[in-house]
């Protein structure tokens, strides 16, 4: 559209003012970059995206992801200029309590929040995760059908954190040619000038990473300049696009441009309204937006309906809708569950290996599944047998390769999970979940629908030693809120695992064994989605033993000891914690009573176990390197250790009574 320069460069300045006025009222806040970045937000917001402001969930809209979150103010004004929802009031209430303006942005908050950012270098990784949604869906829909670009604005933080470069690697050999950053180059930092920390050569290395790199240099004030770097990024569809701005944080406040103090400490009243002064702007006024400004960015957040309405007849003819349904839902097409493997008591089968059974079965009727592992694909049970190799050569491919970058693995899967239409997978030991915890920490803060497949779960891995023995690893993930963590017993309950993780919103952990395990009588699939069901309940029980994974055929084993002592033993397995404390109070007394003594049996840390046993049976210390069994044995994960421990627990129990 035509638009006087006048009214864009004061619709940039009222962006500018917004962005003091925030924090300002807050008395907290980062106002220097997002100052420094109108110009550029006013760019994209009414030259380049493709959206339309009255559905922010649009599939086929283009994305725009502030990986530099605690610009956040910055974001809030364009969705309140453009139409999404917010008012000036909410833009008032910035960083207060149940606003819809938090410090960072959060997704499925606020209306125009694609993804939760903060943490620097996530959202930059997210956007790659994004890039490869929709390359993959653009290739087995049609363009007809999804056809849009994924933006990124990033700083000197994003770039500085170890996970950028990994996720700019997989980028780069990947040649995701729709995703396009934009590296807001203001050579500050909260500690001073970058140069104190920070001596990249960036193009060089993102040219070195295969992204093709525009030096836009001292332009973040030329819109046109802007614009034009950001249609050339767009058409390049080989290789995915990095443009270099050298903008000034704080600009044009005439006392803290390019300083620190403009990072993220409020402008006082008299340093606002020096600033305002300089732009034009009423000095005394806060959240002043003029009705012509105002109505410049509704007609820019307007303009795509009639894109959108031409989009969904297409999305109606397309032939194979349910397909489409099913991968944005999350879910699978008719009757996919009835596909998922059975399994004779009795086997022996490691719970990896049950897991890779379901997930082949899965895939062909869940056709949002992708992923697989970071190197380890075979051993994690992650392979898509027969649904191609995703790579430009091959950009339908359902499975993933994605090195040894498990950090990147996780923020580009919440990413995927978070851009729609793909439910992705990822795994690794579950000794190296620690490297991915950053993004499964906002996976669960976002309710990203990711699966996150940890293999190798105990000190039964044996011989690598503690270095790759997980004792603290499981319970330190009960311990994110909104993470739902699952540690089959067998087989059966592995592929239960499946089903409650393809029927679940939000992320899941499927923590599997190495090691084979029996397939037990009275295991159920069906039990898992309740966290927690009795195995075996003797008539008279005095004890129960509560296990998950590899621990409940101990406890099996365990019973039967105690039988031969007189003893009867109740056996819970408790596969899922999160899904057993969802359940009513009376469900979970049935399960474990209050007046039942219980032991619990886990080869792990004992920390936490009081929630649900009396006295836990379990690893508070590092692994050590010998066969598996012979570690197990040795850290009391053994019949007779158990057995003490219930006479232990019983003669504690006589003792009071």
């Amino acid at each position: 559209m035509d638009v006087n320069a006048d009214l864009e460069k004061r619709a940039v300045d009222v962006i500018r003012a917004l962005a003091m006025d925030g924090p300002h009222a807050a008395n907290s806040g980062h106002q220097g970059t997002a100052m420094a970045l109108a110009p550029l937000a006013h760019v994209l917001y009414t030259r380049i995206l493709r959206y339309d402001s009255s559905d922010p969930l649009w599939a086929d809209r283009d994305r725009l992801i502030l990986s530099a979150g605690h610009a956040s103010i910055l974001l809030y004004s364009m969705l309140y200029l453009t139409g999404y929802g917010l008012t000036l009031d909410d833009l008032r209430q910035f960083r207060q309590w149940d606003s819809a303006t938090p410090g960072h942005p959060e997704v499925g908050h606020t209306a125009g929040v694609e993804v939760t950012t903060g943490p620097l270098a996530q959202g930059f990784a997210n956007a790659v995760g994004m890039a490869l949604a929709e390359r993959n869906l653009r290739d087995r829909f049609g363009e007809e059908v999804c056809d849009h670009h994924i933006y990124t604005i990033l700083g000197d933080g994003c770039m500085e954190e170890g996970l950028s470069h990994e996720a700019a690697s997989l980028a780069g050999h990947q040649g995701l040619g729709r995703v396009v950053a934009i590296y807001d180059d203001n050579h500050i930092t909260i500690d001073g000038r970058t140069e104190i920390s920070f001596s990249d050569d960036t193009a060089g290395r993102f040219r070195a990473y295969g992204w093709d790199v525009i030096e836009l240099g001292e332009k973040s004030e030329d819109l046109d300049a802007i614009e034009e770097a950001l249609l050339r990024a767009k058409s390049v569809e080989d290789k995915p696009s990095l443009i270099i701005m050298r903008s000034h944080i704080g600009f044009p406040s005439p006392d803290f441009t390019d300083t620190p103090a403009a990072h993220g400490k409020p402008f006082t009243d008299e340093t606002i309204a020096a600033t305002k002064k300089v732009m034009g702007l009423p000095e005394d006024e806060s959240f002043w937006v003029p009705d012509a400004v105002l109505a410049l960015y509704r007609e820019a957040g307007s303009r795509g309906a009639s894109t959108r309405a031409d989009w969904a007849v297409r999305l109606a003819a397309i032939s194979n809708r349910t397909e489409w349904d099913a991968a944005w839902n999350g879910t699978g097409v008719p009757g996919w569950d009835d596909v998922l493997p059975t399994f004779e008591s009795g086997e022996s089968i490691a719970t990896r290996k049950a897991s890779q059974a379901s997930l082949s079965a899965l895939a062909p009727v869940v056709p949002g599944l992708i992923g697989g592992s970071a190197d380890l694909t075979g051993n994690t049970g992650t392979k898509l047998d027969g649904l191609g190799i995703q790579s430009p050569s091959e950009p339908g491919g359902r499975q993933i390769y994605f090195g040894v970058r498990e950090h990147a693995m996780a923020a580009t899967m919440v990413g995927m999970a978070l851009h729609g239409g793909v439910t992705p997978l990822g795994g690794t030991f579950l000794v190296f979940a620690d490297y991915m915890r950053p993004a499964v920490r906002l996976a669960a803060l976002s309710q990203a629908k990711c699966i996150f497949v940890w293999t190798h779960d105990s000190v039964g891995v044996g011989e690598d030693g503690p270095t790759h023995q997980p004792v603290e690893q499981v319970m330190s993930l009960r311990g994110i809120p909104g993470l739902r963590v699952i540690r089959p017993a067998d087989a059966r309950e592995a592929a239960g695992a499946w089903k409650v993780a393809i029927e679940s919103d939000g992320p899941t952990a499927l923590i599997m064994s190495r090691q084979g395990l029996p397939v037990l009588e009275n295991s159920n699939m069906l039990a898992v989605a309740k966290g927690a069901y009795i195995l075996e309940d003797p008539e008279g029980a005095t004890v129960a033993l509560v296990g998950t994974g590899s621990e409940v055929s101990l406890c099996v084993e365990t019973a039967a000891a105690l039988a031969d002592e007189g003893i009867k033993a109740r056996v819970v397995s408790m596969p899922c914690w999160e899904s057993f404390e969802d359940l009513e109070e009376a469900d979970q007394e049935a399960v474990l009573p209050a007046s039942l003594p219980t032991v619990s049996v886990e080869a792990g840390i004992t920390l936490g176990w009081d929630r649900h046993a009396d006295l836990p049976v379990g690893i508070d210390r590092f692994g050590a390197s010998a066969p598996g069994e012979k570690v197990m044995s040795e850290l009391g994960m053994n019949v007779s250790n158990i057995v003490a421990a219930v006479n232990e627990l019983l003669s504690i129990v006589a003792n009071k009574g």
